[in-house]
């Protein structure tokens, strides 16, 4: 079967109606989920807009909308004008039911066949080398993971990309404080740690600033390494090698997947890009620098902004380099999407080198589509930035081993078997869905108490709908394979019509979510549908009754979509809790 969503299925209906009534208009339907449930499912608002333009009452104008509707897949149950012009439109509910025993066939739920398989090149978490990833790293690594993963679920190609920061005059110091004072490290004789790294560099930054030949030799390291000098790439490629194992040992905790390519990567690619805008003649020296102007950016004194890309003294820097990734990712890995998730501080850089990169003609707009994902910061329940007890900014590897130590304590006192890979499941998809829960551009305030608890729009509550699913599978214990083959469903009490209408909106909520970008449309989506199965459970006995087939049906189907949207906000599920 061919799914298409209820809200383009009645815009597609509607639209028509419209067509033959006003066709000197071109306008499509507005439709709308309707907030008023007993009233009716879904709204048609157009007809105040068509008042507008046309001189006539919008009541008249839905009365003849209505007219006009064709509904050849019986699709509507009732629809009625109201004052001052809105279309209720209820739908049938044995349309509605034969379709989720559909879905229950279906692989993907439901959820439309992409028209257009894209190239999706999507851009998170992107920590910088001799640096412990911390809270900022966590809000883009798993807002870029779920992004990720709705991209592959819809079908698109995807490129998972973590632009670590690897590059730049910091290693000129680190290099050279390494090969005067631990040189050991280099042929690896010595293990160390990303903890010693800090610390080193620490070390080598107080030696920079002190001592005038100790910074001579440092910035000699960095155009020794710029230029390929086998002993200073040696000691990078240590310290990268450092740092990628402290990192993984997040993203397996996290089970997040990404392809490293780091700033380095670039190096080679950077003259062409100053080449690239010379030859438009579109460049500018400012103060010895080579800049980009662009239309409406401008800093607190009124004063154009200039975008950088080669510095006074012939370097290059982080917007030469963002340059370059936008070119190879267009000239390489033929992307259709670009999708870059950082910190919202970052916002004004990402719209400078989007616009600049127009102007230079890297990206084609009416082909290409570039998203840059801002986010906020991560509060304490004070309101303050989340730091620890010294000041220093929290260390994700700590803040995610005390979410699972959190977990464990928690499901402890439930007796829960096969505690410690419960725990990180609970403990992991607790951080994750309270930051992907709220708008990601708004600042969020991180608690474990909060995170941990049973009710509430929180994992805990999404996980333990998913548990009594499988708690009633298990206690019914008939093969609801052969179930979907044989029987049918059918949506009689409020409750049942309730839950049905909902996972049948699985695929509108991820469309929405594709536009924005928002991971809080699937939270909220998977919440309401855990408060309507909980509403379905109390008032719909299930065992023994003579609707036992029908309901356990719609069990199954809420219990895949809980799976399958937690899959997509990278949490797992348990089948006991």
């Amino acid at each position: 079967m061919k799914f298409v969503n209820i809200s383009n299925q009645l815009e597609c209906i509607f639209s028509r109606s419209i067509d033959k009534i006003f066709g000197n208009i071109k306008t499509k339907a507005e439709i709308t989920q309707s907030k008023n449930k007993q009233l009716c499912d879904y709204q048609c608002n157009s007809a105040l807009k068509i008042a507008s333009i046309v001189d006539d009452n919008p009541l008249n104008i839905a009365k003849k909308i209505i007219s006009q509707i064709e509904d050849p897949n019986n699709l509507l149950s009732q629809i009625d004008a109201i004052s001052p012009g809105f279309i209720n439109i209820t739908l049938n509910k044995e349309t509605l039911a034969a379709e989720l025993v559909s879905i229950l066939k279906d692989d993907r739920l439901g959820v439309p066949q992409l028209i257009k398989k894209l190239n999706v090149v999507c851009e998170f978490s992107s920590p910088n080398i001799a640096k412990a990833m911390h809270v900022g790293h966590l809000r883009s690594s798993i807002i870029g993971d779920t992004i990720a993963n709705l991209m592959e679920f819809l079908g698109h190609n995807v490129i998972r990309l973590n632009h670590i920061g690897d590059w730049g005059t910091q290693f000129g110091m680190l290099i050279n404080y390494i090969k005067i004072y631990h040189s050991e490290v280099i042929e690896s004789s010595q293990e160390a740690d990303l903890e010693q790294l800090m610390e080193w560099y620490k070390k080598s930054k107080a030696e920079f600033d002190q001592s005038p030949l100790f910074k001579k030799r440092s910035q000699e390291e960095v155009v020794k390494l710029q230029n390929g000098d086998k002993e200073s790439k040696k000691v990078w490629e240590r310290i990268c090698e450092i740092s990628r194992r402290a990192f993984q040992e997040i993203y397996d905790l996290l089970d997040i997947h990404l392809i490293e390519r780091g700033e380095s990567f670039y190096n080679p690619y950077l003259s062409q890009v100053i080449d690239d805008f010379e030859s438009k003649k579109i460049l500018k020296i400012d103060g010895g620098a080579k800049c980009v102007f662009l239309d409406g950016f401008k800093n607190k004194e009124g004063e154009d902004l200039p975008l950088i890309i080669q510095k006074s003294d012939g370097g290059y820097n982080y917007n030469t380099t963002d340059l370059a990734g936008f070119k190879y990712r267009i000239e390489q890995d033929k992307a259709d999407r670009i999708i870059i998730v950082t910190d919202i501080g970052q916002a004004t850089h990402f719209q400078m080198c989007y616009q600049a990169c127009l102007k230079v003609g890297y990206i084609d707009p009416s082909k290409v589509r570039f998203d840059h994902v801002p986010f906020g910061l991560v509060l304490t329940p004070d309101g303050k930035k989340f730091k620890t007890r010294e000041g220093e900014t929290e260390r994700l590897i700590d803040l995610i081993n005390e979410a699972i130590i959190s977990g464990k304590e928690l499901l402890r006192e439930r007796d829960v078997k096969n505690l410690d890979d419960a725990a990180r499941i609970l403990g992991i998809g607790a951080v994750k869905y309270a930051d992907l829960s709220c708008n990601r551009v708004k600042d969020y305030t991180f608690s474990y108490e909060r995170m941990l608890k049973f009710e509430g729009n929180t994992a805990a509550y999404i996980l333990y709908s998913f548990v009594r699913v499988e708690s009633i599978k298990r206690k019914i214990g008939v093969d609801v394979n052969l179930l979907i083959e044989s029987e049918k469903i059918a949506l009689i009490h409020p409750s049942e019509i309730a839950l049905g209408l909902h996972l049948r909106r699985f695929g509108e909520s991820l469309a929405f979510m594709d536009e924005e970008l928002l991971p809080n449309r699937l939270t909220d989506y998977l919440f309401h549908l855990a408060e309507k199965f909980h509403v379905f459970f109390r008032d719909c006995h299930v065992d023994g009754t003579k609707e036992q087939n029908s309901r356990l049906l719609l069990c199954e189907l809420t219990g895949r979509i809980i799976k399958k949207g937690l899959n997509i906000l990278g949490i797992k599920t348990m089948d006991k809790m």
